[in-house]
């Protein structure tokens, strides 16, 4: 990998797209850290300690590098476009005029692509909205437990100017993604998902090492590095089920008679069953900040707050199975497949054409979707269990959502930075 990148930058053209992409991700970071007008830096600097086990927002600002309870320019982070896509994703399924969209190619994805970017709009706004009214008052409801002021005014003017601003930070983002994307390497928006992630990483090492010791430190690293390489080996896991086409002739020339095959990942889903399932759990914790009754939010404080009880992980760990299985079933589906393999001759030895073919398919995903789902909820679980080892104060910074992604984002670069290196020096059989 590291030849890989060092022969990237010996090349003229990699190597201006390789410092376009790190330029725009630097002044990502520099606008996670620039704080919205009518902030108060030096308070939320404070008040940050408060909320630091508090699992409401924690989605959010692991996604944003920490800038969502920072309040700064970019705190919405690229959550807004995330979850906007997710919700068009599901939508094709739903809506027949979205689904001919997808089929229509390039036109149709550049249509879908532009009600995902005014989706984001419309969520931006709401979710600023909402993150502007709990920072108002004192205390806050967004640092309940500290005593200083977030806001320098609380009038309808610098309310409005912070919900613009950041709002705008989101476009901003979308935009910088995009840039990355097309003029870069990679894709845009993972890239900056994977350094907002990576940025915590730092701050959440040293705090282990300066509280818990030298010890706890290098066990940490050592099982971090044991939880990367596993995460990367499942990554790759496949199931290829083979599959033969047939021979055609097409006036004098001869098409067909290749033998192929069909991947089918392990963990199918991505990260997205994680990313469900934790919103979903975040649910309780904001009704008990709207309905009052005393024995309920005594409920949600003892099982859904911190994460550390048997109930909520059991919880979470149930959630990531059942939303395995629910978007595998709606993003493939084995009817196409099948339909597209005997359109153009295919099919799978031992197996007939049409319902068989995709009975079968359907037959070896869900076994393979079992073990992928056992994974997820296993990685995403490990850091509430390793809190119980390095004391409720602590991050465990190698596991759940941010090692899915960062293991997910990081494969891809390196496969985009070699499949650009071989179309520019590739070796065949004379040299």
């Amino acid at each position: 990998m590291l030849t890989a990148f060092a022969r990237a930058f010996r090349t003229p053209d990699l190597r201006r797209k390789l410092l376009f992409t790190l330029g725009i991700v630097a002044l990502f970071r520099l606008g996670s850290t620039v704080p919205a007008p009518g902030v108060n830096y030096v308070n939320i600097h404070q008040c940050l300690d408060s909320v630091k086990n508090n699992n409401l927002y924690g989605l959010v600002n692991l996604f944003s590098g920490g800038a969502l309870l920072q309040l700064s320019v970019f705190a919405l982070g690229i959550m807004p476009y995330i979850t906007s896509s997710i919700i068009i994703q599901l939508l094709i399924v739903v809506i027949p005029r979205l689904e001919r969209l997808k089929e229509e190619g390039q036109s149709g994805q550049a249509k879908l692509t532009q009600y995902t970017r005014y989706l984001t709009i419309a969520l931006a706004i709401l979710q600023s909205t909402g993150i502007a009214a709990l920072a108002r008052g004192v205390p806050s409801r967004l640092f309940p437990s500290c005593n200083q002021a977030i806001l320098t005014s609380t009038s309808l003017f610098r309310i409005t100017t912070l919900v613009v601003c950041m709002t705008a930070g989101t476009a901003v983002i979308m935009w910088l993604g995009e840039l990355i994307t097309d003029r870069g390497i990679g894709n845009g928006m993972s890239l900056l998902i994977f350094t907002s992630i990576l940025a915590r990483f730092p701050s959440q090492g040293y705090q282990i090492l300066k509280v818990k010791g030298v010890v706890v430190f290098v066990i940490v690293c050592l099982l971090g590095l044991v939880i990367v390489a596993s995460v990367c080996y499942v990554e790759q896991a496949q199931r290829r089920i083979p599959v033969q086409y047939a021979k055609r002739m097409i006036g004098r020339r001869q098409y067909g008679g290749t033998s192929t095959y069909i991947p089918l990942k392990v963990n199918q889903a991505g990260v997205i069953p994680v990313i469900f399932a934790s919103s979903l759990l975040y649910l309780p914790s904001l009704l008990s900040q709207v309905w009052t009754n005393s024995h309920f939010q005594s409920i949600v404080q003892t099982y859904f707050i911190k994460g550390d009880h048997p109930v909520y992980l059991a919880t979470y760990f149930g959630l990531i199975l059942f939303f395995t299985y629910f978007y595998v079933a709606i993003t493939f589906n084995p009817v196409e497949v099948s339909d597209n393999m005997k359109k153009y001759g295919g099919f799978i030895p031992g197996i007939r054409p049409g319902r068989p073919t995709a009975e079968y398919i359907d037959y070896v995903l869900s076994r393979i979707t079992l073990p992928g789902s056992l994974y997820l909820g296993t990685v995403a679980v490990l850091p509430y269990i390793a809190l119980n080892f390095l004391g409720s104060s602590q991050q465990f910074p190698f596991g759940g959502t941010a090692v899915l992604i960062v293991v997910g984002v990081g494969l891809e670069f390196v496969k985009q930075v070699e499949s650009q290196l071989m179309l520019r020096n590739y070796e065949g059989f004379l040299r």
